[in-house]
């Protein structure tokens, strides 16, 4: 659907140049969900400009659906774009136009035929859960209604990929919930190929299929949301997990607990997907002779699954304790013997 290979971007200034986007390759499948996170100045800002040609690359290509877009200019240039949907951080509203007005700007401009338009305006409301507010103007909106009128703005011209730039930085944790789970229904209702741009890792992790980890313009980490969470490679990687896992916290309050105990072994356990759902330290309580002390444990979901990690204390013969951590390491359970938290 989209490739995008060896794609760069250098904004040229008087102090020098600034390499914003730097030599960056994906493949993104029709019909994903695909998350790009960084922190500020990573350059994923500049990147999804790219795509839809509001920035021009300095160099590399855009295919979509076959369509090098990097290489269009004037009328073919626009009509790629009506294909291409934006929805942004601040909304970017006509004021003085209502819900609906707003919804139908972009048919306007396409010159659709008013019975059309409305009809078209219509189907949107009622898809993005504003029925009732159609004549209502931003001001008299929520922030979540306001993202809502955005999104359904940039579905108007019916398009086949769909790119958001921080569209829930500025609402609060419930609000992001629910523009995330309409993005999940406008996925799975029109097959729509979404790309999120966030710096939000409990963004990626509720609705992302796979996710690119930018830092300093380049993408330093990609794959199944799911296996980055597992087993992340890079430092910037590890710090967005720990925003939803709470891992730093947890390892502080793991060597807390870690200097009570000078006998037995500590167990970090991680499970992935359905092992989570296992009832493997019950088992294991059945089976052998030892004690088990659940310490300290988080789950969290994934578009792909879940995954959580689980610390335990064992005491009894050590020859029975080293049985009982074969049986968990052969359910695949990743085990970690006397985790070091510091």
């Amino acid at each position: 659907m989209i490739s995008i290979k060896s794609l760069q971007k250098v904004f040229q200034s008087s102090s020098g140049n600034v390499q914003a986007v730097d030599d960056v390759s994906l493949d993104i499948e029709k019909g994903e969900i695909f998350g790009v996170i960084g922190y500020s100045g990573a350059g994923k800002s500049t990147f999804i400009r790219l795509l839809n040609r509001l920035e021009d690359p300095t160099s590399g290509e855009i295919v979509i659906d076959d369509n090098d877009i990097s290489k269009l200019r004037g009328k073919g240039l626009r009509k790629a774009r009506q294909e291409i949907g934006m929805i942004y951080q601040h909304f970017n509203l006509l004021w003085s136009r209502t819900v609906k007005e707003n919804i139908g700007f972009p048919l306007e401009i396409a010159n659709v035929p008013k019975q059309e338009r409305e009809q078209r305006v219509n189907e949107l409301v009622d898809l993005v859960g504003l029925s009732g507010r159609e004549n209502a103007y931003p001001s008299q909106l929520s922030g979540g209604q306001k993202q809502r009128v955005g999104i359904a703005r940039a579905l108007a011209n019916k398009p086949k990929v769909l790119l958001c730039d921080e569209a829930t930085s500025a609402l609060d944790p419930e609000t992001t919930d629910s523009i995330l789970d309409l993005l999940t229904d406008i996925n799975k209702k029109l097959g729509l190929t979404i790309i999120l741009i966030t710096h939000e890792m409990h963004v990626i992790r509720k609705i992302s299929n796979r996710v690119a980890v930018m830092e300093e313009g380049r993408v330093v980490e990609q794959g199944d949301v799911l296996d980055v969470f597992r087993n992340p490679q890079q430092k910037v990687t590890k710090r967005f997990v720990e925003q939803v896992m709470g891992d730093r916290d947890q390892d502080d309050s793991l060597q807390e607990i870690l200097t009570h105990y000078d006998s037995g072994h500590i167990l970090k356990l991680h499970f992935v997907g359905e092992k989570t759902n296992q009832a493997v330290i019950s088992e294991v309580a059945k089976q052998y002779d030892i004690s088990i002390n659940i310490l300290q444990g988080k789950i969290t979901q994934t578009q792909k699954g879940a995954y959580g990690t689980l610390v335990v204390h064992l005491t009894g013969e050590e020859s029975v304790i080293q049985e009982a951590i074969q049986y968990i390491s052969a359910t695949s359970v990743k085990v970690e013997v006397n985790p070091d938290a510091s």
